[in-house]
């Protein structure tokens, strides 16, 4: 079981990139599903096959050709399936406010709901085993973070609040109910949260576990898009989750040799070699622009044939983390794999959110949790092939 994640800065070509490789990976013979986590869902338009997915409108799962199926969740149909008790409690709540029925329905949809039916639909596939690979087109880079980060909050609330709030309905409820108009949740919307969370049990573990799961983040040569890129990497990896590959895509290539594009190749060409810097502990797949638009089976086949190029995109190309943050005590550090070094051979430089390390001609670039942007660095140690950097305090920078 392999799951990969796409993910990027909105309209960099994520949705494509992770259709053509729904389509190499069926040829390659892995019953494999794309499933798209954004709201502004885009996944049927980038097949481009009309009459097939009018066929097949009712499915959750359509399926494209062989070995290949794509779902776009439709959060009210996951909420009747999985927390229409919890969806409908928040409606009446709405409702007594004032609000308009119609209005009320909308809006109970609160945040985070669609990443947790995602979630849901994942760890089903993965219990019952349903496909080799589940490719996860994800929502912008923002998105795509809360929907990583949910497992961990919702284990928090189970343990900590839930029973609590549980208790705390059966006895107080009925008094507050003779004195309030507000409506007390009763006993089976606590029970649809324990039956949700019962369903999610093991999904944190699928998810940091680097065998199954790997990030694959999509990137343009700009500027703006490579910075979100990096921080993207960053907490990524403080979530604990596995980057296998930057795919950096949308590059003009040497065959455009117009003046007027003269400026925009230099432009991108020093991006690129930014990049380079930026994650040299992964592998970059570079992409050139295509003449026209690709759309349809055709042109998500030459792209998947242009990016997948002697490599099987159901492989992984890393199983570790690059880097991963902790708090030890008062002091926080991180921890980064750099074998085969000697600590004379290291330089560190802290200049705002950014970390750079210098080994020899070799600069990383490492962008810092809001936590440590304000923090100076206070020591680094070498032990074995970890390099490990304490921060504390407050920067003066």
């Amino acid at each position: 079981m392999r799951i990969i994640l796409y993910t990027g800065k909105g309209g960099v070509g994520k949705t494509t990139i992770a259709a053509a490789t729904g389509i190499k990976l069926a040829e390659l013979g892995y019953k494999t599903i794309v499933i798209s986590l954004d709201v502004a869902h885009s996944l049927r338009d980038a097949f481009d096959n009309h009459e097939k997915l009018v066929r097949q409108r009712e499915e959750k799962q359509i399926q494209i050709r062989e070995n290949l199926w794509i779902q776009e969740i439709n959060v009210q149909e996951a909420i009747v399936e999985y927390w229409n008790d919890v969806y409908g409690y928040i409606r009446s709540l709405l409702n007594r406010s004032g609000l308009d029925s119609l209005v009320a329905e909308e809006i109970a949809v609160f945040p985070g709901m669609e990443e947790i039916c995602a979630l849901l639909y994942i760890n089903q596939y993965v219990r019952e085993k349903s496909y080799d690979v589940i490719i996860l087109d994800c929502a912008p880079t923002g998105e795509s973070l809360r929907f990583v980060s949910i497992p961990t909050t919702l284990e928090w609330y189970m343990r900590h609040i839930f029973k609590l709030e549980r208790n705390l309905a059966k006895v107080a409820g009925p008094v507050i109910e003779r004195v309030s108009s507000v409506p007390i949740p009763r006993d089976n919307y606590f029970q649809n949260i324990q039956d949700l969370f019962d369903k999610l049990e093991g999904i944190d573990g699928v998810l940091t576990d680097p065998k199954i799961t790997t990030v694959r983040l999509v990137t343009n040569p700009e500027k703006i898009v490579i910075k979100e890129t990096q921080r993207a990497f960053m907490y990524f990896c403080l979530y604990g989750l596995c980057i296998d590959a930057v795919i950096i895509n949308r590059i003009f290539p040497d065959s455009v040799d117009s003046a007027y594009f003269e400026a925009w190749k230099r432009s991108q060409q020093r991006y690129i070699t930014e990049a380079t810097d930026y994650f040299s502990d992964v592998p970059i797949w570079k992409v050139n622009l295509f003449t026209e638009e690709i759309v349809g089976e055709h042109g998500l086949h030459r792209l998947a044939d242009t990016l997948y190029s002697g490599i099987n995109p159901a492989d992984q190309f890393s199983e570790e983390r690059p880097y991963q943050f902790q708090k030890m005590g008062d002091t926080y550090q991180l921890s980064m794999r750099l074998p085969f070094l000697s600590k004379e051979e290291i330089g560190l430089t802290k200049h705002g959110d950014e970390l750079i390390i210098t080994v020899g001609g070799f600069k990383q670039h490492i962008a810092l949790p809001r936590t440590l942007s304000n923090k100076k660095t206070s020591g680094a140690k070498l032990t074995g092939n970890q390099l490990v950097i304490k921060f504390e305090g407050e920067s003066r920078i």
